[in-house]
């Protein structure tokens, strides 16, 4: 059991559609990451922004992308994830994707489609919520607009959970209010990763890539808006011991979940 994780956020500037210039920019990132981490996240279409142009960059699951996820985590000894477009069956999906030496052990497809850019009409929603057990932790993947539906992520066996977005300067302060309630909420540490800059629509993006522990403290530096690696150690026996002291989850309301 690892009862300590490192963790690796990179907060960064995404080139619009052009996901080989994006791979090369990362490459250079990595080289500067300071090793060993057990996990490292990337934002959200870390490859090509936050574009409906699915049709002219979605990718099968053995595009360039995914194996270069895999490639990193081979080369890093580290889990991988970021979310990117994918084409399945004729549908598109905005897929969370978990690499760990060498091969993609799980993915998320993002459930909750951001309706006021048109993605509920250009990808299909996700419809499983699976669970990511790595070194004996629990974790919990979800993608961007996701963080604004409690239920969706509500849950009291999930020791982490990993937020990725491409969320806009203009509600970042939502961005910064939901990760500290999910942290609250669910007693647990949450992990955010947002990227920064203008996008080819002209929308601007400043980051607050953050760590939060389960009283919804912040682990990293708030209202961080610069490029570069974000990271932090989490403990296992500190969140054990905290839900013991605390056991808000014995007072909750039960309900069931429709997907």
């Amino acid at each position: 059991m690892t009862k300590e994780l490192k963790v690796a956020l990179l907060q960064n500037e995404i080139v619009w559609e052009d996901s080989l210039q994006n791979l090369t920019k990362y490459d250079t990132a990595f080289s500067h990451l300071a090793k060993p981490v057990d996990i490292i996240v990337l934002p959200e279409m870390f490859n090509t922004g936050f574009t409906m142009n699915a049709a002219g960059v979605a990718q099968n699951m053995d595009g360039n992308a995914v194996n270069w996820l895999k490639q990193k985590s081979v080369e890093t000894g580290a889990a991988v994830c970021a979310s990117l477009i994918i084409e399945e069956n004729k549908k598109y999906y905005n897929r969370f994707i978990w690499a760990e030496s060498g091969e993609i052990i799980t993915w998320y497809d993002k459930r909750h489609l951001f309706r006021m850019a048109d993605e509920h009409h250009t990808f299909s929603p996700g419809t499983t919520r699976p669970e990511i057990n790595y070194k004996s932790w629990r974790i919990m993947p979800r993608v961007c607009y996701d963080l604004r539906f409690p239920v969706w992520s509500r849950s009291n066996k999930f020791d982490l959970q990993i937020y990725i977005a491409n969320w806009p300067e203009a509600r970042v302060t939502a961005w910064d209010t939901l990760l500290g309630a999910r942290a609250i909420e669910n007693q647990c540490y949450v992990i955010g990763v947002n990227r920064i800059g203008t996008d080819g629509k002209g929308i601007s993006y400043n980051g607050h890539s953050i760590v939060r522990g389960p009283k919804g403290e912040a682990l990293t530096t708030e209202n961080n808006e610069s490029t570069g690696w974000i990271t932090a150690t989490l403990s296992l026996d500190s969140l054990a011991d905290y839900r013991a002291k605390f056991p808000v989850f014995m007072d909750s309301d039960r309900f069931d979940l429709e997907v």
